[in-house]
């Protein structure tokens, strides 16, 4: 990473018609090189975010800059030192994977030489050698996912944009374009922000994750330092009775600490500095109607719930 960021939010927002406020104030830098997440729930801000960005959504208020361009000021410059890949499919489906490429390359001004050149380059690059010639509508989703980050990078950008770039993908496909996106950062120094509500795909990826929760950012650090704020491990019960009442006793016999939160009638007890043998006998000593109790590592799910007091995203399956 470099000193000069090549992302900066200052105090941006936005707000649509009729006062709903998707994105309130947030600020972050992103430095050359870095993989930067944005993690939260559909509807938190995340796309809004990218599209002011992208100058798809004007800001109401604050400042975008991409390579030192403001979004507002200087749209042009911003866009061609970035590519974004929308969470919606943006390819031509009756063309062919190669002609969608082509087509890209040279709205980019590459000549027809360059233009194949590059695009041979990503369909290597990408896996897409066997089915590049075949019509777009033909293709899964995931080989469509690929096609779209291939014509994101033709351009050659500084800052890539991904939004939630992985969803609705079966698992082994998630994990594969996750492995591909992973690939990128050792070819080059372009900047990667992605908007995400996997938890693995945040994990895996990024060097920082800004968590955002109703269009602000409650936590911005990397990921292993937000699971350190949860601690080494959690003691999970589910209880028969109120679980609000059951953090009480906890909290009141000094097992539980601030930390420490429900989830319907689960309650989830951060160890900061009991062992775990400690907090669970003295959790079976207490009387609780515990149904059953496991412990765990934490997971950036647990950081979300502990900032927000509410679930991130189902599992994915």
């Amino acid at each position: 990473m470099t000193a000069t960021p090549t992302i900066e939010a200052h105090n941006l927002t936005k707000t649509y018609p009729g006062g709903v406020e998707a994105v309130r104030g947030i600020d972050f830098t992103v430095g050359a090189g870095e993989v930067f997440g944005l993690l939260g729930p559909n509807g938190a801000g995340k796309s809004t975010t990218i599209g002011m960005f992208a100058t798809t959504v004007a800001p109401t208020s604050g400042t975008a800059r991409l390579a030192g361009h403001d979004v507002c000021r200087d749209p042009i410059a911003a866009r061609r030192s970035s590519a974004v890949v929308f969470q919606d499919a943006v390819v031509d489906k009756p063309l062919s994977g190669r002609r969608n490429l082509m087509v890209h390359a040279r709205l980019w001004g590459l000549d027809a030489a360059a233009a194949r050149a590059r695009v041979d380059t990503l369909v290597d690059l990408f896996g897409l050698t066997g089915i590049i010639d075949r019509p777009v509508g033909g293709y899964s989703g995931g080989e469509r996912r690929r096609l779209e980050i291939a014509r994101g990078l033709v351009s050659e950008p500084r800052v890539l944009f991904l939004d939630e770039p992985t969803v609705g993908l079966d698992p082994r496909i998630r994990h594969e374009l996750i492995d591909l996106i992973g690939g990128l950062r050792a070819r080059s120094d372009m900047t990667i922000l992605l908007t995400t509500h996997y938890l693995d795909e945040a994990e895996a990826l990024c060097d920082r994750v800004a968590i955002i929760h109703a269009g602000e950012v409650v936590a911005l650090d990397t990921p292993s330092a937000l699971l350190e704020r949860v601690g080494h491990e959690i003691v999970e019960l589910r209880v028969a009775g109120d679980a609000d009442a059951g953090l009480a006793t906890l909290r009141a016999h000094d097992v539980a600490g601030d930390g420490a939160f429900t989830v319907g009638n689960s309650i989830h007890v951060p160890l900061q500095g009991l062992r775990v043998g400690e907090a669970t006998a003295a959790i079976a000593g207490l009387g609780l109607a515990a149904t059953a109790v496991i412990t765990r590592p934490p997971t950036l799910d647990d950081v979300y719930l502990q900032l927000t007091g509410q679930v991130l995203a189902p599992l994915a399956t």
